[in-house]
């Protein structure tokens, strides 16, 4: 919703500030330019992606985008508690008690009592493959590290595909609009010999390309691609935070030590008080 906001934001201030000064709407309705610039940045977005980017840059629209980021001090306090669990039980009882979690998490009674977590399927999968190593008796933290950051790198990059191709889709605006001024200029000249006043109205429309391309880019495309690259970014966290306390755990830390490691890696708007966090564990050891 906040996209939108901006947007309005954006078009309002722009198309205001058009009037304000005594333009008409009129003039700025040149759909066939429209046709140009825009169909001409899609196209070659299409060309210069594969399948799979196209169909999630589709996606990115429909989900990341209007609702931003979905990880909040809830769900990162939540995750916390998901952790701090997981490693309690493997403490207390080995590695392999964590098996029938890690096999069905959709029936693991420890996995749905976190339902913040257990809805991200991603996050699930993660948890649960790493776990499932431990069951298996990998105990060199190293070698899981490196991984988990190989596995964080790709991604990184397949998330980053999505905003980095909207993005150079939106430098491409500018020098469409440009093709599409270019192209009203020489429709303008075959009509040399029309009264300055549709010569007048030939040349407004030709600039409008121009002006179409600097908005879409600037005012549109640019900021959403930025946006995503963000909203994306703190996806690429949530599983950092995950990957630093299995790494303690493995260790050999303790718990709440382990979680402790989790929380230092989160962003200061996002992170758990350390009270906070103490809460929650002696909640969680409470009830189990």
């Amino acid at each position: 919703m906040v996209f939108l906001l901006g947007f309005a934001v954006v078009v309002a201030s722009v198309i205001g500030g058009y009037l304000g000064v005594g333009g008409h709407l009129d003039v700025l309705w040149q759909p066939f330019e429209f046709v140009i610039i825009f169909g001409g940045g899609v196209g070659a977005f299409v060309i210069s992606n594969p399948k799979e980017v196209i169909i999630d840059s589709l996606k990115a629209f429909g989900g990341p985008l209007l609702k931003g980021a979905k990880y909040n001090k809830e769900s990162y306090l939540e995750l916390l508690g998901l952790l701090y669990s997981l490693f309690r039980l493997a403490k207390t009882k080995g590695d392999l008690a964590l098996e029938s979690h890690v096999e069905n998490p959709e029936e693991s009674s420890l996995i749905q009592n976190f339902p913040l977590f257990a809805k991200d399927h991603h996050a699930v999968e993660f948890v649960c493959d790493y776990l499932r190593l431990l069951t298996l008796g990998t105990s060199n933290s190293h070698e899981v590290e490196a991984i988990m950051d190989a596995e964080l790198e790709v991604h990184h990059e397949e998330k980053h595909a999505v905003s980095g191709a909207i993005l150079t889709m939106a430098d491409a605006f500018p020098a469409l609009g440009i093709v599409a001024a270019v192209l009203g200029v020489i429709h303008t000249m075959g009509s040399i010999t029309e009264p300055p006043e549709v010569l007048g109205h030939l040349i407004g429309g030709a600039l409008v390309g121009t002006f179409a391309g600097i908005l879409l880019s600037y005012g549109l495309f640019g900021p959403v691609g930025h946006a995503l690259e963000k909203t994306f970014t703190e996806e690429s966290h949530y599983l950092a935070c995950i990957k630093a306390g299995i790494i303690a755990h493995m260790q050999g830390y303790a718990p709440q030590v382990s979680i402790e490691f989790s929380r230092k890696t989160l962003n200061s708007n996002v992170r758990p008080t350390f009270m906070e966090t103490e809460e929650m564990v002696q909640g969680l050891a409470t009830n189990q």
